[in-house]
């Protein structure tokens, strides 16, 4: 009877480790169509526009000073407690841990690098293009605004645009970006566009940023989410390499610690009692091309256990009855004829 041993908790999680990253045939990948191309255009164009008119002190900069004039926080003060809370889904920290866990989750079902790849590049160009611009412009906020009137511009600030805007609007827009289906894409697309709203008219009525800031952010944001299928290839380069960084890992692990390790397994007969130990070897990467950890193999061949030989067995290891006697063990009477 052959008894396979039943795999734990821990031998299922390293398995699944194991495998193959595959995409999924219902996952689809946003390509550079003439359309989206169209739409990062508009958006260069949108934002080479907002800057203009913030440097030339245009009717946006006197809109900035209308509403921060206005003091929405004083307005409205009731809901002031609870803005304070809403405003940290902008926060970069936050809301790329929360994001991260639940691509994490989603590469785990799917084996693929692909979402965290995609959030590590977004991230990543959301750092450099803003801060950058940040930088660069370095605009003071309201609250630290010295000339009444004035774009407050290459002050020493660094609120233009909208870092909080910016980074709820890419990192919402990310789980709409690599949604597995057209309708979870419009739900994901929906709840996103509302996120960033929310969060860029929250800095505003805080007293945080300009409405010009926000709207800088809101442009900044979309055109990293519209520019992502243009670094696609590169997350396929990068998950390539991550994969074959891991396989020479693994085979310089089974190198040094050996090409297979055995252990004696105690295997359960028929009865529930133990039988004689049955080798078991563990498959390591250099064995097979991408051999799951922790899967093993049991040895070929029958796992009860052969009684020993009594003393009545034949001296050649046999265990059929002697020629000399029947099935109940009597003697068998001589077919031979007396001789007269």
């Amino acid at each position: 009877m052959r008894t396979e041993r039943s795999l734990t908790r821990l031998d299922r999680v390293f398995a699944r480790l194991d495998r193959e990253p595959e995409r999924p045939v219902q996952l689809g990948m946003p390509r550079m169509s003439r359309h989206r191309y169209a739409l990062v255009v508009a958006c260069l164009a949108g934002y080479a526009a907002i800057v203009w008119a913030v440097i030339a002190t245009s009717w946006l900069v006197r809109l900035d000073w209308q509403v921060m004039f206005f003091r929405p926080y004083q307005q409205w003060p009731e809901i002031h407690a609870w803005l304070d809370y809403y405003v940290v889904l902008g926060q970069r920290g936050p809301t790329a841990v929360m994001v991260a866990a639940w691509l994490g989750w989603r590469s785990w079902r799917q084996h693929t690098l692909r979402p965290l790849i995609t959030l590590a590049i977004s991230l990543l160009l959301l750092n450099v293009t803003v801060g950058a611009a940040k930088i660069g412009m370095g605009r003071l906020g309201p609250h630290y605004a010295t000339t009444i009137g004035s774009n407050e511009m290459w002050l020493g600030g660094d609120i233009f645009p909208s870092g909080h805007t910016a980074n709820a609007v890419v990192t919402w827009g990310i789980l709409a970006y690599l949604a597995s289906s057209p309708r979870a894409r419009r739900w994901l697309s929906a709840l996103s566009a509302v996120m960033s709203l929310g969060v860029g008219l929250t800095t505003v009525y805080l007293g945080t940023h300009w409405l010009s800031d926000v709207l800088l952010g809101w442009v900044a944001g979309l055109l990293i989410l519209l520019a992502l299928p243009l670094f696609e290839p590169l997350g396929a380069r990068a998950e390539r390499w991550i994969l074959s960084l891991r396989d020479a890992v693994w085979t310089r692990l089974a190198r040094r610690f050996g090409r297979d390790r055995t252990s004696s397994v105690p295997v359960t007969g028929p009865s529930g009692g133990l039988t004689t130990p049955v080798r078991r070897t563990a498959l390591t990467a250099s064995d097979a091309g991408h051999a799951h950890r922790g899967a093993f193999l049991l040895s070929s061949g029958p796992h009860g256990a052969r009684p020993e030989r009594g003393p009545s067995t034949a001296p050649g290891g046999g265990r059929r009855p002697s020629a000399h006697t029947d099935a109940m063990g009597r003697p068998k009477p001589s077919s031979a004829r007396p001789v007269a």
